[in-house]
């Protein structure tokens, strides 16, 4: 079979490549065995690849944080999935043609959903999901304001904070995306700069943000705090600028904010195996039905991962840069 490996840090176009490797055998007890229907590039396989994630793995290694397959066979035990079933995997190591993994690192999705979109599904929806659930208790009319509103997680806050009151002001880095994010939902919309906060005041009226979603990092943390009202909560959850976050010592103090971090993989370790599982199946359901989806761009086939790397660093795209392992993927 066909698999991505990493074979030195660095530019990603040039440490990974497409290797034939053996199969992955038959399950064994409480094991499943799917075929990768497809699979995303997501910034955090480009830090990986390049050595700057948390995660450092020894090399040679197979990149891949998500990805939707395809239940070909169960092991001894599982009764959860069978054969035919569409799975997202808990585990890394996706880009490959197969995966031989624990029955219970692989959650059901519904049948029925876009496959490229169900590729999507193990990060980013219950990221935005989350981000909008355990950090601050919203209610009905809340404002909360983020940055980074185009990516794929801020188009998701954007659908789940509609669909439960909570208005949203959007900080983008330019205006040509504000048309878009409004017909996804978005209450107001904002370019970055050294005058957000007053900008921003203009926008809501003056009301009291209570939580900032920040995924840049650096100074852009510092305008988002300045944006919020007496003890707001800045939640950061991303790094865009390579930077550590800043904010001013008075909105800590005087201003009685706070300043927390967010990584799915705690918030979900939090949670028992069945809460997991009805967290995305009812994820899954709203992809399925079209309430959750992100763009894509382009579609390529394994053996072009270095080209697909490459296009995933290219500034202003219009979607996400997937790739499906096992030739072309159909709705």
């Amino acid at each position: 079979m066909k698999q991505a490996l990493l074979e030195r840090y660095g530019p990603p176009e040039e440490g990974v490549r497409c290797v034939e490797t053996s199969d992955v055998g038959a399950p064994g007890a409480g094991e499943v065995v799917f075929e990768v229907i497809a699979f995303p590039i997501n910034p955090a396989d480009i830090s990986m690849c390049r050595g700057s994630y948390r995660l450092r793995p020894t090399l040679p290694a197979t990149p891949g944080a998500e990805c939707l397959g395809r239940v070909t066979a169960v092991g001894a035990g599982v009764s959860h999935v069978t054969p035919g079933t569409l799975v997202i995997n808990l585990q890394r190591e996706n880009w490959a043609q197969k995966r031989r993994v624990r029955g219970d690192d692989v959650i059901a999705v519904p049948a029925g959903l876009d496959p490229l979109q169900g590729a999507m599904l193990r990060i980013n929806p219950p990221t935005a999901l989350l981000l909008l659930s355990d950090v601050v208790a919203l209610k009905p009319g809340d404002w909360i304001i983020q940055n980074v509103a185009n990516s794929a997680v801020g188009r998701l806050v954007i659908t789940l904070a509609r669909a439960r009151g909570v208005r949203t002001v959007n900080v983008v880095r330019r205006e040509s995306l504000f048309d878009e994010l409004k017909r996804l939902g978005a209450d107001a919309c904002v370019v970055d700069g050294p005058e957000l906060a007053s900008s921003v005041s203009s926008l809501t009226g003056g009301a009291s943000i209570r939580l900032g979603l920040d995924a840049v990092s650096g100074r852009a943390t510092a305008r988002l705090s300045a944006c919020l009202g007496e003890g707001g909560v800045v939640c950061n959850y991303g790094a865009m600028s390579g930077e550590d976050p800043v904010m001013a010592r008075s909105t800590l103090i005087a201003g009685g904010q706070m300043l927390v971090g967010f990584i799915l993989g705690r918030a979900l370790a939090t949670r028992s195996l069945e809460q997991i599982r009805s967290i995305y199946a009812d994820l899954g359901e709203q992809v399925r039905k079209g309430t959750l989806s992100a763009p894509i761009e382009k579609v390529y086939p394994i053996e072009e991962i270095k080209t697909a790397l490459a296009h995933a660093q290219r500034g202003e795209r219009s979607g996400k840069i997937l790739v499906a392992p096992n030739g072309p993927v159909s709705p």
